[in-house]
C-alpha cells in the first residue's frame, strides 16, 4: 500500500509519517512542492532511526505520482467530504492520500478520485480537522487491517 502526501507543510507530521511507513510496511510517497527541506531537523527527529528503514519517493506532481506508481485506487482523505473512511474496502496497491496540513487537498485534486473514494474520519461537530499524522495512522491501519496486517509480526 501507498500513503500519498499531497504538499506536506510541518516537517515534524512528515517525521512521524516516515516512522510509521516503516512500521507497516506502507510506501511513502510525497509530492512536491514540499514546504521544508528533507534535512530539517525537526522531521528527522520525529522520523528516529526510521528513515533508513522507510520507502520514500519523491514526486514533482500528483499525475508523476498516478503515472509512476499506478495504484489500484485512490482513496482521497478530506474533512470536505461525507463518507466515512471505514465504508471503504481497501485493497494491496491502493493509496491513502492527504492534502496540506494547512488547506487540505485542493478541489483540482478531489475532482480526479471518483466521490466514492472521498473519505472523512468521523469528529464531534464543530471540529475543523485531526493532526495529519494522525489522520495518517486513522487510515493506515484500517488499511493494513483490511489486509490481515499482511507483512506483520503478530
Amino acid at each position: 500500500m501507498h500513503i500519498v502526501l499531497v504538499e506536506p507543510e510541518i516537517p515534524p507530521n512528515t517525521g512521524n509519517i516516515i516512522r510509521l511507513a516503516a512500521n507497516t510496511g506502507f510506501h511513502l510517497h510525497l509530492i512536491e512542492p514540499l514546504g521544508f527541506r528533507l534535512d530539517d531537523k525537526k522531521m528527522i527527529r520525529a522520523g528516529l532511526d526510521y528513515h533508513e528503514f522507510a520507502d520514500v519517493k519523491i514526486h514533482p506532481s500528483f499525475e508523476d505520482f498516478v503515472l509512476q506508481v499506478q495504484p489500484n485506487a485512490i482513496w482521497a482523505f478530506s474533512s470536505k467530504v461525507s463518507r466515512p473512511y471505514q465504508e471503504a474496502k481497501f485493497s494491496t496497491n491502493d493509496a491513502i492520500m492527504f492534502g496540506p496540513e494547512t488547506r487540505g487537498l485542493s478541489q483540482d485534486i478531489l475532482a480526479q478520485i471518483p466521490p466514492e473514494h472521498r473519505l472523512r474520519i468521523p469528529m464531534v461537530a464543530g471540529s475543523r480537522s485531526l493532526n495529519l499524522s494522525n489522520s495518517v495512522a486513522i487510515a493506515c491501519y484500517e488499511a493494513w487491517r483490511q489486509l490481515d496486517f499482511v507483512g506483520a509480526k503478530l
